[in-house]
């Protein structure tokens, strides 16, 4: 046939002679040995990345929002979140704290960043709506914001396993979430990188969180950092490279990236995270 010459026309220009003319037909099937010279054959992965990455022993979900406010209404948004915020923060018939809340200082102007834990997961995420969808006060502050907003957006995020858990700290901080944007299929390959590269960034309590994107942009990644001020973050950042194993680490999780951002943010008066 015009398979097995062309074949055997390959094999003899590159230097090697097997007479395949007597290979059965089946031995051309799908799984046959000519397929195995051109396709490589991949295993199917055992679990979805999110229960391989996230930690087994909580089921906390959270929620990102990222909101650019008018310029003019930044002190009057920021007092009306706090006064929200710190409402559902109290009350234990809501099954949801804030992690966090800053403005931007370095990075997209005018714009607040919160981040919420939902104790349970998704069923406590869907409580909290249900609650909030019928809480007349809250729906109120809601009307009132969207008039102080250009827009905005969320994420549904999972924690990884090996970094801290986000608690309250005292100030004064300024944080830093740098945001990276994977190539799809290389989360795993980035948690196995980190999960050996976090110890070199442990040393000063800088590591808050570290968190993978579940709903909204996906294969997005979010490391939260905390530093007394910029000159105490170039600092730190600096004597990472003097430690054994973490220039492999950026050499090996650079290529997974398509694309990354940094915000440098302050925390609001009410943020639990000073």
């Amino acid at each position: 046939t015009n398979v097995i010459r062309a074949v055997k026309m390959f094999c003899h220009t590159g230097g090697i002679w097997s007479d395949i003319s007597q290979l059965s037909a089946n031995q051309f099937s799908d799984k046959g040995w000519f397929q195995s010279m051109f396709v490589h054959e991949v295993e199917a992965r055992k679990d979805a990345h999110s229960n391989l990455l996230s930690k087994s022993e909580t089921s906390d979900l959270y929620k990102i929002q990222f909101h650019n406010v008018k310029p003019e209404c930044l002190e009057a948004y920021n007092n009306l979140e706090a006064e929200v915020q710190s409402k559902l923060h109290l009350d234990q018939d809501y099954p949801c704290d804030v992690v966090g809340s800053w403005n931007t200082w370095y990075g997209d102007q005018d714009q607040a960043v919160h981040i919420w834990r939902y104790t349970g997961g998704y069923p406590a995420l869907t409580e909290c709506l249900t609650k909030l969808n019928n809480n007349k006060e809250y729906l109120h502050f809601r009307k009132e914001r969207s008039k102080m907003l250009v827009s905005r957006r969320n994420q549904l995020l999972l924690e990884f396993s090996f970094w801290n858990e986000p608690t309250p700290r005292n100030g004064p901080n300024i944080y830093e979430m740098r945001s990276y944007k994977l190539k799809p299929g290389t989360m795993i390959e980035w948690g196995n990188h980190w999960a050996r590269a976090i110890k070199h960034r442990q040393e000063k309590d800088e590591a808050v969180g570290g968190f993978f994107s579940q709903i909204g942009d996906l294969y997005e990644v979010h490391h939260l950092w905390a530093y007394k001020d910029l000159q105490s973050r170039e600092e730190t950042r600096n004597s990472a490279w003097q430690k054994e194993g973490w220039a492999s680490s950026v050499y090996y999780t650079v290529p997974l990236i398509r694309s990354m951002e940094s915000r440098i943010m302050i925390p609001t008066k009410s943020s639990p995270l000073q």
